[in-house]
């Protein structure tokens, strides 16, 4: 008895470390990417689902990294976006040559009505990633709540990682380019954006499903044709007798 009590004993001091150890990393700002691959388009999705100690959300404001002069932010039902520019020190040239003097900086969504403590959601930004193996882009991310604010924009120290941060801002390293995506194909559609593979994924549901449609109709035509023969061959044949 006194050896299961233990065992007991340990198990629930293990999950009540656990559990306190699980509590802040779930409050943090985390980021998914379609794609981490270099040059690529991706659509990086955020998701929270805590507020500022309880207090409800009413705007998430992202800051860019330098190495990004802007970003297409999905609109998103319940919430205003706006985005906010800075000049930059000395023009930039973009990859397709041409010039930039001014980046956005910020994405600001403001909550139309304020995201309750408990409650998850997420936004998704589209981003042109820069031909930089290995780079790592932080995005901080300001949580401002009716009461209070959590500012999600500490950076990893070299040896330190997110788990070591009271506040880690959600951050993508930069893969390898895809050499597959990178050759000219007929009807390659790797260089498009996120919602262009996506409106090109439903052009091409919408196809298959016309053709499906096409060789049901052709089949009930046999069908009917092979009806209509064996009814005209039945009807000579009592003619006949």
């Amino acid at each position: 008895m006194r050896t299961s009590s233990s065992v007991l004993l340990a198990a629930g001091g293990t999950a009540a470390l656990m559990a306190l150890g699980l509590g802040p990393a779930a409050a943090h700002v985390h980021v998914t990417p379609d794609t981490t691959a270099a040059g690529e388009s991706a659509l990086l999705t955020f998701d929270l689902s805590h507020g500022c100690e309880g207090s409800p959300t009413t705007s998430l404001t992202f800051t860019l990294p330098d190495e990004l002069v802007d970003a297409t932010p999905t609109a998103h039902a319940g919430w205003d976006i706006k985005k906010v520019t800075e000049e930059l020190a000395e023009p930039r040239t973009l990859p397709n040559g041409s010039q930039v003097s001014s980046r956005t900086h910020q994405i600001v969504y403001t909550a139309k009505e304020p995201l309750a403590d408990g409650v998850r959601d997420t936004i998704t930004l589209g981003v042109d990633l820069p031909d930089a193996e290995d780079t790592t882009l932080a995005f901080p991310v300001l949580q401002s709540c009716e009461k209070g604010e959590s500012d999600w924009s500490q950076i990893p120290a070299a040896g330190q990682t997110d788990h070591d941060l009271d506040s880690p801002a959600p951050a993508v390293t930069i893969t390898e380019a895809d050499d597959d995506d990178h050759g000219d194909h007929d009807g390659d559609d790797s260089h498009a954006t996120a919602p262009e593979r996506a409106s090109a994924e439903d052009r091409n549901d919408d196809d298959d499903a016309a053709e499906i449609a096409g060789y049901v109709g052709l089949g009930a035509g046999l069908l009917g044709l092979a009806t209509g023969v064996t009814a005209l061959i039945r009807t000579r044949g009592r003619s006949r007798v």
